[in-house]
């Protein structure tokens, strides 16, 4: 199969950025950085954001992706603090072109596990966070440039299962209002902003098939219910809006995780005409699943390594017969390590990504090199964020100093698409 560039509506001649090349811009998400509150957030940038352009990209603009929390959004929407931010990273000589919506709360040392999904789009709470990113993403973007902000696949599966057709279609009702909102954002300041949505293990959307069954079937009939109420829009006109504002966020890692086709699911995105966004450069955890009990009991030790209480690792196992078996949760999966039709394991936990092996065990990084390179040669997204967020819960072998560790991030990237 082969990619073609048909849908990728953007191009740009922007001369001063620069992890920028003919692949797209390239940065990594701060949502690795602790702080909740502005002033904490923002004394973590202020440490770590020079020290790793200085290994990256002395001499030229780099773009970060920022991840603010509700409670630091509400303190940086201010006017004041917003200006002082800005010219921060004008005189670093850093620039903001995405965000990561996704963590709405405490989102470090702290379990988080579930409730990353808190509060769900089916809340207003959600909606009007997503809403006060984008009026802070308004501000920041460099002229010319679109905007990205990622979020969640609409809730969590497993929070009243029996109810996830209601929480459906009230979440995709908010998502609707945002595409309103950003396209009212474009008509009065002339700044193309997008929500990307983010399928993950467990979400009310949780792979590449679900995201497009729900976009297909339940977003753009409802958005142009919506906007042909509100704006006396055709069906057509509602589907360019929605189809505009509203884009899919690639995880790697959360796609490796389902043992997703990368190609064909993202050339049936691509066929209906629905964009990427961006694309989240991350890598799980995977091994071959031994019959020998000695071996099982090896590589459970292995995993049990990566067993931690902060953030959800789902585990999709594949057995004998091509299925797949879920687990919520490592500890889960790892009850059921005996189980003899498993064949594979699959573990959220998102790995660096210049490691491709842990002895027992490797990483999905042949998933990233197969990614970077339809990038290279179909441009899949202008945008490409490294999202390794799990430095300070790897087991202690793996820790390595923070501000090497994520430039070798980024520059494995960079000599991966250039």
């Amino acid at each position: 199969m082969k990619l073609n560039n048909k849908g990728n509506w953007f191009r740009f001649q922007i001369k001063f950025e620069i992890m920028y090349t003919a692949n797209g811009h390239l940065t990594y998400c701060t949502n690795i950085h602790a702080g909740e509150s502005w002033s904490a957030h923002f004394k973590v940038l202020q440490t770590f954001l020079p020290a790793i352009k200085e290994q990256v990209a002395p001499l030229q603009r780099m773009g970060i992706g920022l991840r603010v929390s509700e409670e630091a959004s509400r303190t940086l929407i201010q006017p004041a603090e917003l200006a002082a931010f800005k010219d921060w990273l004008k005189q670093e000589q850093l620039y903001v072109f995405t965000m990561n919506g996704f963590p709405y709360g405490a989102f470090h040392q702290t379990s988080v596990k579930d409730l990353v999904h808190q509060p769900d789009w089916t809340t207003n709470e959600r909606l009007s966070y997503t809403k006060r990113l984008f009026d802070i993403l308004a501000v920041l973007l460099p002229e010319g440039m679109h905007g990205s902000i990622s979020t969640s696949p609409l809730s969590y599966r497993h929070w009243e299962p029996h109810n996830c057709q209601e929480r459906r279609n009230v979440a995709t009702q908010n998502i609707v209002a945002v595409a309103i909102y950003l396209r009212q954002i474009e008509q009065e300041k002339g700044i193309h902003l997008h929500l990307d949505i983010e399928p993950e293990p467990d979400g009310l959307l949780e792979n590449g098939d679900e995201f497009l069954d729900w976009y297909i079937n339940d977003l753009i009939p409802t958005g142009s219910r919506l906007l042909s109420a509100a704006h006396h829009l055709s069906d057509v006109e509602a589907a360019g809006i929605l189809k505009r504002y509203i884009q899919l966020c690639y995880d790697v890692c959360h796609f490796a995780v389902g043992y997703e086709q990368h190609e064909e699911i993202i050339e049936a995105i691509r066929s209906e005409g629905i964009q990427i966004g961006k694309i989240q450069a991350s890598a799980a955890i995977k091994a071959s699943m031994s019959p020998l009990t000695g071996d099982r009991n090896q590589l459970k030790e292995v995993f049990n390594a990566f067993n931690e209480d902060t953030y959800l690792h789902q585990v999709i196992a594949k057995t004998t017969g091509n299925g797949l078996i879920r687990y919520r949760d490592l500890p889960d999966a790892l009850l059921d390590v005996d189980n003899p039709d498993v064949e594979e394991w699959r573990a959220h936990f998102h790995v660096p990504l210049f490691i491709d092996n842990y002895g027992n065990i490797a990483s999905t990084q042949n998933d990233v090199r197969q990614i970077l390179s339809l990038q290279r040669s179909a441009k899949l997204s202008d945008y490409i964020e490294v999202e390794t967020y799990t430095w300070e819960v790897l087991p202690q072998a793996l820790k390595m100093p923070l501000v090497s560790s994520v430039a070798r991030e980024i520059n494995w990237v960079k000599d991966q698409i250039i």
